[in-house]
């Protein structure tokens, strides 16, 4: 399933967040969006997934018009991790999981036996087959951000959208999350705050300045210590991993 967003732009009252705005992540591309806080990021994310309404602009999955579809019929196809999940009301852990089961489901219809095994499989997933019982407000900042997710992935979408997810853990769970998500053999458009994890994780990476794609490209064309500095206003150098082999960046100092 490929996603394609087609000249998006987002103001909220006279203030232009994004603007005109097209980028495309192709079937099982892992794609990744970078930029400093206040880029509009989280705010493009968001418009692609219905949260805010865009000024113009279109969204497609596919032949899926995702800015005029019904919620239920996105839902279907598209799920999203965010970065922050608190909750007024407790769950537990299974019923927070079920939840990605309502996008298929009828008007009052219960959960059957293959609801039951989607959660189960989910939960094996994100190494959580213990905390089922658990309450979700009792978990850790990681542990609820792997119930997020098995949510997630009992909603069996064919594209995911990682709205910086990992930026307020520690680097076992970040790697955890990334590390589920790759594997998922679907459509990904993640924003993410770490460019060594960007790197290494995506295919393929658009950066954003002040609104607009500032350069797009595979991570090793783009992530040169020029471009991060013009962006992100860093001094760096950029090396190769002596175990992994992957991009890696060595920061200096602020210019």
């Amino acid at each position: 399933m490929n996603l394609n967003v087609e000249h998006l732009s987002v103001s909220f009252g006279e203030a232009n967040i994004v603007q005109d705005v097209s980028l495309r992540v192709s079937n099982k591309q892992f794609v990744g969006l970078i930029g400093p806080n206040g880029c509009g990021k989280s705010t493009l994310l968001k418009s692609i997934y219905k949260v805010i309404k865009p000024r113009q602009g279109d969204v497609f999955l596919s032949e899926l018009n995702v800015l005029k579809a019904g919620p239920k019929a996105v839902a279907q196809k598209l799920g999203v991790v965010g970065q922050f999940n608190e909750l007024s009301f407790d769950f537990t852990v299974r019923e927070m999981i079920a939840m990605g089961r309502t996008p298929h489901k009828g008007m009052l219809e219960t959960d059957n036996q293959e609801d039951a095994e989607l959660i189960a499989a989910a939960l094996r997933k994100v190494n959580l087959e213990g905390h089922a019982d658990r309450s979700y407000n009792s978990l850790s900042g990681g542990e609820k951000q792997r119930v997020i997710l098995a949510r997630v992935l009992a909603q069996q979408p064919e594209f995911m959208i990682l709205d910086e997810p990992t930026n307020h853990l520690d680097i076992k769970y970040q790697l955890q999350i990334l590390n589920i998500v790759k594997k998922l053999d679907i459509g990904i458009l993640a924003a993410l705050h770490d460019l060594t994890l960007a790197a290494e994780y995506c295919d393929y990476l658009y950066v954003m300045k002040e609104g607009r794609v500032a350069a797009c490209g595979k991570p090793e064309d783009i992530l040169t210590k020029e471009l991060i500095g013009e962006v992100f206003d860093v001094a760096c150098e950029t090396y190769r991993n002596p175990v992994t082999g992957a991009l890696g960046i060595a920061y200096l100092q602020t210019r």
